[in-house]
């Protein structure tokens, strides 16, 4: 039985109870975090024994966008700049800045693959809106909706050329929100028509993509009550229906403050909501055993979610000229790379 969730780990190599408990859980896959990534070697063995743990090649994500958001730093992997440079990039030279986006993404995730990461979690999709909290900020693509989807298209298939699986984020739109959700739970008054034409646009465009993460936000116009993340309306109606997404929803991390109540509940009204999996970062057993006392296997859909998103990794890779590559890239970025 796979259970339907995504767990972290405490520190660079697993302990006796992690290892009981992983293989007794089963989960769908793990997340790594700066935390986990010391050095190639030993980030390499460490996935190695997370799917020894289940006895299968699980999916192994990690947060590789670029710019703050990076968990590996050299000299495991080189620096990359924040993907809003392609948005920049975008208003000089809309075909370079495909090309960028592209490539971009193909180069994050040769770094992932390097290692065994093998799930990037980009592009993040959300429209920043002027004003909201700087936690979107330049991890955005753009601050327009059109261009957020053009060059989100390309960084979905620029990842998965580059053999990682990616992870739209986040459901239904970050971007208007006034508060970082890892701290509090943000609640955002704009009238559905506005969110429709903003907000879900990108994510309507790119419904198709194999893996998608919520957030953890009120969206009061559709649900006063619950976050995106716990609620059926927003999950079924919205993300499933207009927007139109049917890859593999995974939550956004359970143990950010934006949510209340027990672990297990946590984990429980989240699938029942309509998520395919829950994700658990920080590597607290604890919290761990509470989360998976609240969830149980994949469900038909997510199993078949799951089938369809893993076909998508490419088995067989043309060979990669990376010094090309990364000359190219430095090229078409040229303009709009700060000193």
């Amino acid at each position: 039985m796979v259970q339907a969730a995504i767990y972290g780990c405490k520190e660079g190599m697993l302990s006796s109870d992690e290892a009981a408990f992983f293989r007794e859980a089963d989960p769908w896959g793990f997340i790594l975090f700066a935390r986990n990534c010391q050095d190639a070697e030993q980030i390499t063995r460490l996935c190695h024994d997370l799917r020894e743990r289940v006895g299968r090649n699980a999916p192994i994500l990690i947060d590789q966008e670029g710019g703050r958001v990076a968990r590996l730093v050299p000299p495991v992997a080189p620096r990359r700049p924040p993907m809003d440079r392609f948005g920049e990039l975008m208003k000089l030279d809309p075909k370079k800045a495909k090309e960028a986006a592209r490539l971009g993404a193909k180069l994050l995730a040769e770094d992932c693959r390097a290692v065994g990461v093998d799930v990037n979690c980009v592009p993040v999709l959300d429209v920043p809106e002027p004003g909201a909290h700087d936690i979107i900020g330049d991890r955005a693509l753009s601050r327009r909706a059109e261009a957020i989807a053009t060059l989100g298209r390309e960084v979905v298939e620029g990842s998965i050329e580059g053999g990682c699986l990616p992870v739209v984020k986040h459901l239904p739109g970050h971007g208007r929100a006034l508060a970082d959700s890892h701290l509090e739970l943000p609640r955002v008054s704009a009238r559905r028509e506005d969110l429709e034409a903003v907000d879900f646009a990108p994510f309507a465009a790119l419904h198709d993509a194999p893996l998608g993460m919520t957030a953890h936000i009120v969206y009061e116009a559709l649900d006063p009550d619950r976050p995106a993340t716990l609620s059926p309306m927003l999950i079924e109606t919205v993300i499933r229906g207009e927007i139109g997404f049917d890859g593999l929803l995974m939550t956004d991390d359970l143990s950010m403050k934006a949510l209340q109540g027990s672990f297990t509940d946590r984990a429980s009204e989240a699938l029942k909501a309509g998520c395919d999996l829950v994700l658990h970062c920080n590597g607290e057993m604890d919290e761990a055993q509470a989360v998976a006392a609240g969830t149980g296997a994949l469900s038909k859909d997510a199993q078949r979610r799951s089938e369809a998103a893993l076909a998508r990794i490419p088995r067989d890779r043309p060979g990669f000229d990376r010094e090309a590559a990364e000359a190219r890239f430095a090229e078409l970025l040229a303009p709009v790379t700060t000193a």
